[in-house]
């Protein structure tokens, strides 16, 4: 079961690209565009966030912030980012979770899989799959 329109969006702490965050005081009273991706480094997950770090000042101007799930470890993703910059020509600004304990993945539902196309050793491998939330700030547990 995934967050549903008007869900209380669940409060988390995360390593990201640009340190850890507390969800709730991040998203303050903002809106947030939370995606995530399968894997870094993908060509497709590459434009994906090549295209959205060039939108990233559009959703500013709307009061929307910008942040990517991914399952892969902080380290890939700065070194993604520097990939994205020069293949896509935007720079990643925004924060991307490092989630790989799958503990925000797990928090926000749904977007942990199972997938039979990605098997390791024998064994199914977590996966993320395309996902998009705009999220409302005003929607959350109290304090």
């Amino acid at each position: 079961m995934s967050l549903r329109i008007n869900d209380i969006t669940p409060n988390f702490t995360a390593k990201t690209t640009l340190g850890t965050i507390d969800f709730h005081q991040w998203i303050g009273d903002s809106w947030a565009i939370l995606f995530s991706h399968p894997k870094d480094f993908t060509p497709v997950c590459t434009t994906e966030l090549g295209y959205m770090a060039g939108l990233e000042k559009e959703f500013a101007q709307r009061n929307c912030k910008v942040i990517g799930l991914s399952i892969d470890p902080i380290d890939n993703h700065e070194q993604w980012a520097k990939d994205i910059e020069e293949t896509q020509g935007h720079a990643v600004k925004f924060p991307i979770i490092g989630d790989t304990d799958l503990a925000v993945a797990s928090c926000i539902t749904c977007f942990l899989l199972m997938n039979q196309a990605h098997r390791k050793g024998g064994q199914q491998q977590p996966m993320l799959p395309f996902v998009l939330y705009l999220l409302s700030g005003r929607i959350k547990e109290s304090n």
